[in-house]
């Protein structure tokens, strides 16, 4: 393994961060050339993500450092295998994002702050996963987690207004114990780097409080109980490409960040020392029943997939507390998994509101007959959510079980069971009644719907089918990466 020096993680970070000022200033004078420049500054920064591949794939490292703050304190950027997959993940979800708001938002209002502000979000998560240090990764962590906050409220309703309140309060919380935990850190270590051994040597009491400390920075992000109580206020409000990001694609910069943390501050063999990992092992298996056992209660679509975020990311956190190497393979390939069938998801709701005005869930029989594409895409992540063999989501589902019987935990086996059965009770309803059930609401004379536009419906159409593709083939590129990223971390990560 080597590590070389590369400008190209900063041209990731930064040109959609400069690009931002652009579409801002383009956007007064004309409509079409900021969605043009949108769309084009999402795949130029997924191109760029791209270009690191070749170094990656050979087991190198590249890195960055921009400049020095104060002694051991430094803005740096490093890409590893684990920033790499994340960072893909990321800007292909977001290009494609990109192009299903071009239709979506091409009638809701202020549309001059909601590009600027998912270009400059899109640059914040790029710097969160290519974060070179903790003080880095926690600059950028704000920025997107502060940013995001308008998308939250972009409606202006007082649902809106009310969930963005409660985002930006539980925000502030997660950053301030964030701060306390790298401070903790600083002073133990005398760095925050992520380009060395761990940091925390043994087992102490300020060790515990800033493990402690992360937990609750990056697990309300992330979703965990009990810090996910701003989710199901904030996603269904927000426009549905934003709840896809806040989903798909935000949730997981807490994932990371955790990662980041168990396997560089503290280290596999402190934390299982330490027991520690039984804490986030509690917190997982509650998250995962609370989320699916509460969307089954929820009648607003986008309600019933925000709880079902909740208890998909609680998969994710089980897979870290159980800390084999397939509970991690499992574990990293979900954040992929979930990425692209929640992402199908929340597309496929927006399409289905925008164009019927309906999102109670009882409203909804026969809309399957009436847009059959978007319902049969809604089909496939549903399926995939479930864990019904053989879309992505059953494999991810299948390595952690595997994980968990590598640790001699058959539990957690029991607890994906239940799980996954919860998932077929929240989701198969809506299917059977969008496709076999009767329209309600115009029993005289049915309303004809179209589907949506073709530039919705293509980003849709590829979420979707990538559901089944990386469940299918024979050489799985996501899964390849995560079984990579597993061992590199494992290996201690440097």
């Amino acid at each position: 393994m080597e590590v070389k020096t590369s400008f190209l993680p900063v041209w990731v970070v930064m040109f959609p961060m400069l690009m931002t000022f652009v579409i801002y200033y383009v956007e007064q004078h004309s409509e079409k050339m900021r969605n043009a420049l949108s769309v084009a500054t999402a795949v130029v920064t997924f191109l760029s993500v791209v270009a690191l591949y070749p170094e990656i794939v050979a087991g190198n490292i590249i890195e960055y450092r921009m400049f020095q703050l104060l002694p051991n304190l430094e803005i740096s950027f490093r890409v590893d295998i684990l920033s790499f997959s994340l960072a893909v993940l990321s800007s292909f979800v977001w290009m494609l994002v990109a192009v299903y708001s071009v239709d979506y938002m091409c009638k809701e209002h202020g549309c001059n702050r909601y590009y600027p502000v998912l270009i400059i979000t899109l640059a914040s998560c790029m710097g969160i996963f290519m974060a070179g240090d903790l003080f880095t990764l926690f600059v950028f962590f704000e920025a997107m987690s502060l940013i995001s906050y308008v998308l939250v409220v972009h409606e202006e309703t007082v649902d809106a207004l009310k969930a963005g309140y409660k985002y930006l309060i539980m925000t502030i919380i997660g950053g301030l114990a964030l701060f306390f935990g790298i401070i903790i850190t600083f002073e133990v270590a005398g760095t925050v780097s992520l380009s060395g051994p761990t940091l925390f040597g043994e087992p102490t009491a300020l060790g515990f409080f800033a493990f402690i400390s992360f937990l609750i920075g990056f697990g309300m992000k992330a979703g965990m109980f009990p810090l996910h109580v701003w989710l199901p206020d904030a996603h269904p409000v927000a426009p549905s490409p934003a709840s896809a990001l806040l989903s798909g694609i935000m949730l997981k910069t807490g994932a990371y960040g955790l990662l980041r943390v168990i396997f560089h501050v503290f280290g596999i063999e402190l934390m299982r020392e330490s027991g520690w990992t039984l804490i986030l092992a509690v917190i997982a298996v509650i998250t995962i029943l609370l989320g699916s056992a509460v969307a089954i209660t929820q009648e607003d679509l986008k309600r019933r997939l925000a709880y079902s975020s909740i208890g998909q990311m609680g998969y994710i956190l089980l897979g870290m507390a159980i800390l084999t190497e397939r509970a991690l393979i499992g574990n990293i390939f979900h954040i992929f998994s979930h990425a692209f069938m929640k992402s199908t998801l929340f597309l496929a709701a927006g399409a289905i509101i925008l164009k019927t005005g309906k999102r109670n869930i009882k409203d909804l029989g026969g809309i399957g007959r009436q847009m059959p594409f978007t319902m049969f895409a809604f089909t496939l992540a549903a399926l995939a959510m479930i864990g019904i063999p053989p879309f992505n989501g059953f494999l991810s589902k299948w390595t952690l079980a595997l994980g968990a019987m590598d640790a001699g935990v058959p539990f957690y086996v029991i607890i994906l069971l239940v799980s996954s059965l919860l998932n077929g009770l929240y989701y198969l309803p809506i299917i059977i009644a969008a496709f076999f059930g009767a329209e309600h609401g115009h029993e005289h004379e049915p309303i004809k719907v179209n589907e949506a536009p073709y530039k919705m419906l293509i980003p849709i159409a590829i979420l979707a089918v990538s559901c089944l593709l990386f469940g299918l083939l024979p050489t799985n590129l996501p899964f390849d990466l995560s079984r990579v990223a597993a061992d590199f971390l494992l290996r201690g990560g440097f």
